[in-house]
């Protein structure tokens, strides 16, 4: 390559590096500013979420204890009643409402039309009949008409000209002289639970005592006794029948005033309970303390916080504690979890688990629930399963400072438990690995609550009823956590792009689609990739990186082998390689594509990004040193392209993925290896390990000096208890360092 053309590569690449940096410098500008407004944003929002932010420091006395010290009142305050009180007087109020019925004159006037009407129904119905008997079915004709039960023996009555016309007479008067007196039905008065009434005639309200009212009833009986002697037998009873159809109550209920009136009584009630002096004793020291001062204390509270509306003041210093707190918070993720901080989604979805906790929090006060349901479990045990557990721990001591800070959840009873029961939860969170396992979570909360709620009932000396409910609410928050927990987990892992052990265990399964196809297809491949997950692992573990993400890695680091497994020397049959008749930049070429084909496969198998990771670093970009050698033999005057005999990439980029490069070139040098003595693997492992530190493999991974030391003593110790039973074949192809990436034509 010319001198010139080098030049002109080297500036290239320096103005694409300038732009890569200014582009970095502006996007980390952009979420400094996010992590900034989201900050604000989660104090002011806290601050205001609770309703007792503004109140006044006042010390935390409960019931059933002895105060330490006196409270005086500083202001003269309203001690208002409970609900329970409240709603028992008002209804009591209501009660003692009297109904109020209206007086509908009208109806007498609807009553002798109606029965007028009728009578003279009959008398145009038998005006045309001749005959006794058509007399009487026009009658009932008549009677069925207007739904009146009268027998066909009691209809011939009606038929009679002058019986009809004492009818209507002896009714006429009833209806004009006692309907108007006012009639009341039995039924309407015997719902009035009040002694008196309240009758309205026109715009005149008369208290009127209920038993003074007259009732359909009576109206009947006095109606009969005025009828004429003439109406006795069965004309009697046709008689009744007809007043009872045509007569109704002319006194009858507005329910619509009463209960407007009622409401008006309920209203009118007192919230108030009593006043409190202003240096009048609220607590005095070293006596014991009962529900009735405690009232008077959140009376107290109360009333200072809402005494002057929003006192802005304190709200600015709710925020500006809140803010402290919070920046606490963000300079432990800058300074100790780097990786966190730079994460967008990360800090995104802490902030969410940090303002859904204070959110439970302050529905839990204005409702009045136990403060043992705020769900502080559920965010340590998110943040514990997705990042660490003592990540998690110091979320949780932040979110109760933030929290606990409010006057109503400012005792110990709600501290000391929250505190344990979280920092059970963040411990327990890289403990139980297992979604089926969900249940452990909850039985460690529930029992670290259980813990804190009895020592808290022996130290103030409560009853064992109030351990009992504390550990009751305890245990139901446990579960309550873990399993939203639970639920939201996956979410959470889309969200960040985190693979969390429990879901590394699920692609661990050798029965998964992708590894069972692997070992039916390329089952030389298969069994390489088990024996590089053992080396690998125990190399992980002696480092301290992530064993179990090493070995789920390497298990599928391989899988792109399956679609052209014959051109990769681990699944040949003996003495055939279908590479001898291949140009060599073809076999390059195959080889490469294992690295594309596996990473179409993960999409197919939506492996997690840290495990394609091991797809695309396994090889970083080594040289495939055979080929490029044997094509440089054939054409030693071409200009071959360096790339196009190299993997693409990119290198490892992790502790993890670094390991994978160096097992995977071990694990296949030694299964060629004459004499697998301890002496040779460990002279093996050097010469491959300062082969690939040479050419620059490890240089954009986290691995120390020291790490690598571990790694090498790992390799040589497991490889000697792999091979040392092992019988001697013969040594095919040993190739020098610099190519032992692929000891057999076509094996990487």
């Amino acid at each position: 390559m010319s001198p010139g053309r080098k030049h002109s590569r080297s500036t290239v690449r320096l103005r694409y590096l300038v732009r890569e940096l200014s582009r970095q410098g502006r996007t980390g500008g952009f979420l400094e500013i996010y992590r900034i407004v989201l900050l604000v944003i989660a104090a002011v929002a806290i601050d205001f979420a609770f309703p007792m932010s503004s109140t006044p420091d006042l010390p935390p006395i409960q019931a059933e204890v002895v105060a330490s010290e006196d409270v005086i009142a500083p202001v003269t305050f309203p001690v208002y009643k409970s609900v329970a009180e409240l709603t028992q007087e008002r209804n009591e109020a209501a009660s003692a409402v009297s109904p109020i019925f209206v007086f509908r004159p009208e109806i007498s006037d609807s009553s002798v039309v109606s029965a007028d009407a009728f009578f003279a129904a009959i008398d145009e119905a038998v005006a045309d009949a001749t005959q006794d008997i058509e007399r009487q079915t026009a009658v009932l004709e008549v009677l069925d008409r207007y739904a009146i039960p009268v027998s066909e023996d009691q209809a011939s009555v009606l038929a009679a000209p002058v019986t009809r016309s004492a009818f209507a007479s002896a009714m006429g008067r009833a209806f004009r002289g006692l309907l108007p007196d006012g009639v009341a039905s039995n039924r309407d008065l015997g719902s009035v639970a009040a002694g008196s009434i309240i009758l309205r005639r026109d715009t005149v309200e008369t208290l009127v005592a209920r038993e003074s009212l007259p009732t359909l009833q009576q109206f009947w009986e006095e109606a009969l006794a005025l009828a004429p002697s003439e109406i006795s037998g069965d004309a009697r009873q046709v008689y009744q029948t007809l007043l009872i159809h045509f007569s109704g109550p002319t006194i009858v209920p507005d329910r619509q005033a009463t209960e407007a009136a009622q409401d008006q009584a309920r209203q009118a009630v007192n919230r108030v309970k009593y006043e409190v002096l202003e240096g009048e004793f609220i607590v005095r020291a070293h006596e014991r303390v009962g529900q009735e001062e405690v009232d008077r204390l959140n009376a107290l509270a109360a009333h200072l916080g809402q005494s002057d509306g929003i006192a802005w003041d304190a709200r600015f210093g709710g925020v500006l504690f809140n803010l402290l707190l919070l920046v606490i918070f963000g300079l432990v993720l800058r300074y100790f979890r780097a990786e966190i901080y730079d994460s967008t989604p990360s800090v995104t979805l802490i902030w969410i688990l940090l303002l859904a906790v204070a959110g439970g929090a302050a529905l839990i006060v204005r409702s009045g629930w136990s403060p043992l349901l705020i769900p502080i479990a559920f965010a340590a045990l998110t943040i514990a399963t997705l990042y660490d557990g003592l990540l998690a721990l110091i979320a949780v001591f932040v979110l109760v400072g933030l929290i606990m800070a409010r006057p109503p959840l400012s005792g110990m009873t709600a501290i000391y438990p929250a505190i344990v029961g979280g920092a059970a939860a963040a411990l327990s969170g890289r403990v139980v690995r297992r979604r089926a396992h969900t249940w452990a979570f909850a039985a460690v909360i529930a029992l670290a609550y259980v813990l804190a709620v009895s020592s808290l009932g022996l130290i103030t000396r409560q009853g064992f009823g109030w351990v009992v409910q504390g550990a009751f609410w305890g245990t139901l928050n446990a579960i309550g956590c873990t399993l939203l927990a639970t639920g939201i987990l996956p979410l959470a892992e889309s969200f960040t792009r985190i693979t969390t052990d429990q879901t590394l265990l699920e692609f661990a399964d050798l029965n998964r689609p992708a590894l069972r196809r692997l070992s039916l297809e390329a089952p030389g491949t298969y069994a390489h990739s088990i024996n590089v997950a053992n080396l690998a692992e125990a190399a992980a573990r002696a480092i301290d990186a992530d064993a179990l993400l090493v070995r789920v890695g390497v298990y599928y680091h391989d899988i792109g082998k399956v679609k052209k497994p014959q051109f990769f020397v681990e699944n040949q049959p003996r003495g055939r390689n279908p590479h001898d008749k291949l140009k060599p930049s073809t076999s390059a070429s195959i080889v490469r594509e294992h690295v594309k084909d596996g990473l179409e496969l993960a999409e197919e198998e939506r492996l997690p990004d840290q495990v394609k990771a091991f797809i695309s670093e396994h090889h970083g970009t080594q040289r495939i040193s055979f080929f490029w050698e044997k094509a440089m033999e054939l054409e030693p005057d071409a200009e071959l392209d360096p790339n196009d005999f190299r993997y693409p990439g990119p290198m490892p980029q992790s502790k993890e993925t670094a390991i994978a490069l160096l097992a995977d070139s071990v694990e296949s040098a030694a299964r060629v290896l004459q004499d697998p003595t301890p002496e040779s693997i460990k002279e093996l492992v050097d010469r491959i390990v300062t082969y690939k530190m040479d050419e620059g493999q490890l240089g954009e991974t986290p691995l120390t000096l020291q790490d690598v030391t571990g790694i090498k003593e790992q390799f040589v110790k497991v490889l000697s208890s792999m091979y040392h039973h092992r019988l001697d074949y013969p040594l095919q192809n040993q190739q020098s360092p610099r190519s032992v990436d692929s000891p057999v034509p076509g094996a990487q």
